[in-house]
């Protein structure tokens, strides 16, 4: 009980709303490795950076049939495949920098560009898991509407949740929980454009003034319910994805690296 209560007196401070860390060497090397080298990581994070960017260029083309280019920025779950190929990509340019320059010195703090890979990871894996709670359990209904195609359909709204998973899984670095206001952040920017959308008459590919039914402005008493109730679910999987980072520092502290390689968050 102790270690609980020093561990939410050690998050709910003012310095954990930053984007600081005292060991850059958590931002390349895998929770799982009993070793220094930047490999590892650097081949998982290549597999997950190509496997997003393939789901992201799938997406564009098979949808091009029915979306222009520009309709197909307007849904969520594109923007969500964005926010995760940036993440991914970032998290790849690390390891990369990692494997070519050697250690990465944070002694004056976190380089800039291991900042941008941890803000992008703070913000599109619990709105990654937002788009895939939300598609099954309120659009699933609407598949003849919202559904391109069967097996897109599975990738952008599944197989992207579980790339950002095993993202998690693997990384080292801390999730903080003041950290929830990055996704929260980015999910307001995309509400006020569903509200400019639809006030600057904008139609849908449905030839609807809104995007999503359950987000319609006409209707603005169950429309700002929803709201209200994602920024709630958001960070609730904030809260999710801090717990399963304890509990991959736990079982790596058993099971994986030596105790010498391990850093405390």
């Amino acid at each position: 009980m102790d270690r609980v209560k020093k561990y939410f007196k050690k998050e709910f401070t003012v310095d954990m709303l930053s984007l600081g860390h005292d060991s850059a060497s958590d931002f390349y090397l895998s929770s799982w490795q009993r070793n220094r080298s930047a490999i590892p990581l650097l081949f998982i994070r290549t597999i997950i950076f190509v496997g997003c960017v393939s789901i992201l260029i799938s997406s564009m083309v098979i949808t091009s049939r029915v979306l222009t280019f520009g309709t197909w920025f307007i849904f969520l779950t594109h923007w969500g495949l964005v926010l995760n190929t940036v993440a991914c990509g970032q998290a790849f340019v690390v390891s990369v920098i990692a494997f070519s320059r050697g250690p990465i010195d944070a002694s004056l703090g976190l380089p800039w560009y291991v900042k941008i890979y941890w803000a992008f990871y703070n913000i599109s894996i619990p709105i990654a898991l937002f788009i895939s709670i939300f598609y099954f359990a309120m659009l699933t209904d609407l598949s003849d509407t919202f559904g391109m195609n069967p097996v897109l359909d599975v990738f952008i709204h599944l197989v992207n949740s579980l790339l950002m998973l095993i993202l998690v899984a693997v990384s080292r670095h801390p999730t903080r929980l003041l950290h929830f206001y990055w996704s929260l952040g980015a999910a307001f920017i995309y509400m006020i454009f569903t509200v400019i959308f639809h006030f600057a008459g904008g139609i849908s590919p449905f030839g609807e003034s809104w995007i999503y039914p359950m987000i319609n402005w006409s209707n603005p008493g169950p429309t700002i319910g929803v709201v209200m109730g994602s920024a709630v679910g958001l960070i609730i999987l904030h809260a999710i994805l801090v717990g399963i980072t304890v509990t991959r520092k736990k079982l790596t502290l058993r099971f994986g690296q030596t105790n010498s390689f391990n850093t405390v968050n």
